[in-house]
């Protein structure tokens, strides 16, 4: 057993498992599953079944995993289990490596061997996977291929334990159980956003609720003062009212919103009145409860 390694976690394993299973059931639909699984590390890898050999049922096979002497196995197998197969003991696997015979001749030799199912790994790196051909007849056993990384890997920590390697079945059922999530997944967005549009309607609402003007005693409680351009008081921001574009001139009284913005008392009282509650320039709402606090 291998100490102190410990494989991706949980979390990543999830987040890339679906997403590339969800991606490779759209175009291999008939590829299925191979695990391997210890106390200190988990792998899952995509295969494509043979179409020679026996499919694996719905409920998939698990078993010990063997690497084949020779790796190609191109000639009878050295660690042959023949003798023990029958014994009542767990399932065994072998690991093959791709090139030098046909896939038929490594899956034979594997079922000669006394093996129940051959795990073919490519000896190239490529994006894709093999559909394994050959002749069905006499072929009683699984058998997959798998990737170059994936062949790797489970060479790497393969150990011969007891069901430590497992063959799912064909990735339809796995591939559904994808969609309903996916589906699931987007109600709950869909949910999220009507509830986030229902409020924000709902604000909208309750904005429109509020009146469209203001009552001549309301606007009179905003502040005022006598612009003096001599005496320039520091409570204006401009020297023109942006209602008339008249420019303001000694003793007219003007009118200070809560935005700051003043104007000719006459024109925002008549605006507040009878327009509108927001400023003509900033468009700020003066109904708003915390300014209507500060009036």
């Amino acid at each position: 057993m291998r100490h102190g390694y410990y494989g991706p976690t949980s979390a990543e394993n999830t987040c890339y498992f679906s997403y590339s299973l969800f991606l490779f059931s759209l175009f291999c639909p008939s590829a299925a599953l191979v695990h391997l699984h210890s106390t200190n590390f988990s792998y899952t890898f995509l295969d494509a079944p043979a179409r020679f050999a026996v499919p694996v049922d719905g409920l998939g096979i698990c078993g010990s995993l063997h690497v084949a002497e020779p790796l190609d196995a191109c000639s009878t197998l050295k660690n042959n289990l023949t003798v023990i197969a029958d014994s009542g003991e767990d399932s065994r696997f072998v690991l093959i490596s791709r090139g030098f015979c046909t896939f038929e001749e490594k899956v034979r030799n594997a079922q000669s061997g006394g093996f129940e199912a051959a795990i073919i790994y490519d000896d190239q790196d490529k994006s894709s996977l093999y559909s394994m051909v050959g002749n069905s007849t006499g072929i009683h056993i699984h058998a997959v291929f798998v990737s170059k990384m994936a062949g790797e890997t489970l060479k790497m920590f393969t150990r011969g334990e007891e069901k430590e390697c497992c063959i799912g079945s064909s990735l339809d059922e796995a591939a559904g159980t994808v969609l309903v999530i996916s589906f699931l997944s987007l109600i709950v967005i869909i949910i999220v956003l009507a509830a986030f549009m229902f409020a924000r309607n709902c604000q909208r609402l309750r904005l429109h609720n509020w009146p469209t003007s203001m009552k001549q005693e309301a606007v009179e409680l905003l502040p005022s003062f006598t612009f003096r351009s001599l005496y320039p008081n520091g409570k204006h921001t401009a020297e023109t009212c942006a209602i008339c574009l008249e420019d303001y001139r000694d003793g007219e009284s003007l009118r200070v919103l809560p935005c700051l913005h003043d104007f000719h008392s006459v024109c925002v009282d008549s605006w507040l009145t009878k327009w509108g509650t927001c400023c003509p320039v900033c468009k700020h709402e003066i109904m708003r409860p915390s300014n209507i606090s500060k009036v």
